[in-house]
């Protein structure tokens, strides 16, 4: 049976501190996954666009999103575990993003899909292989959330996300912020 920890390196978290990094990160993604369809809504109903198939699609992921997010809640309640004390920033700036790339077009409101989904399904993957049997729930919960961000992916795919304006570009703008927020999430 390996437990959380077992496979740590010196230096590395203790097994405590990796799953309240782990809960920590993860509600904090997962709201910042909302905000980023609350964004994009809010821009398709400026544009008129809120009934189109694209305004489906994210209505679709965000309502997957805000259960992720209900479980991350619980989860810091149930574990007592800090959350980020940055959640106002990533209220903002996802609500910001989200805005800003449904504003640029169904394509690119896709595009950051992509973008953040395969950033956060890398960062799940390598949680699950991290916690331990004796952590068996919490890497199944993290384990399914990948899955499901996995599909949102493949369904930005293919609504047309590469065919984005400046895809390469926007993609690798996107996923640094991500991983910058997971970084930053993970500890403060």
């Amino acid at each position: 049976m390996m437990k959380t920890g077992d496979n740590r390196n010196p230096g590395d978290p203790e097994p405590r501190e990796v799953v309240e990094r782990t809960i920590r990160v993860d509600q904090a993604g997962e709201f910042g996954a909302v905000r980023i369809y609350e964004g994009q809504l809010a821009a398709l109903r400026w544009t008129g666009r809120s009934n189109s198939e694209t305004g489906r699609r994210i209505q679709h992921m965000a309502a997957q999103e805000r259960e992720h997010n209900k479980v991350f809640d619980r989860l810091l309640v149930q574990r007592r575990v800090r959350p980020t004390v940055l959640s106002p920033l990533w209220n903002v700036a996802g609500f910001a993003l989200g805005a800003a790339t449904a504003l640029m077009g169904d394509k690119a409101a896709m595009a950051c899909t992509v973008a953040v989904e395969e950033t956060i399904e890398e960062h799940y993957a390598h949680q699950a292989a991290r916690l331990g049997d004796d952590e068996a729930d919490l890497r199944t919960t993290v384990e399914k959330f990948r899955a499901e961000e996995i599909e949102h992916r493949d369904t930005a795919l293919a609504a047309g996300a590469e065919q984005a304006p400046a895809y390469e570009a926007l993609s690798a703008v996107i996923k640094t912020g991500s991983r910058l927020a997971i970084w930053l999430s993970t500890r403060i």
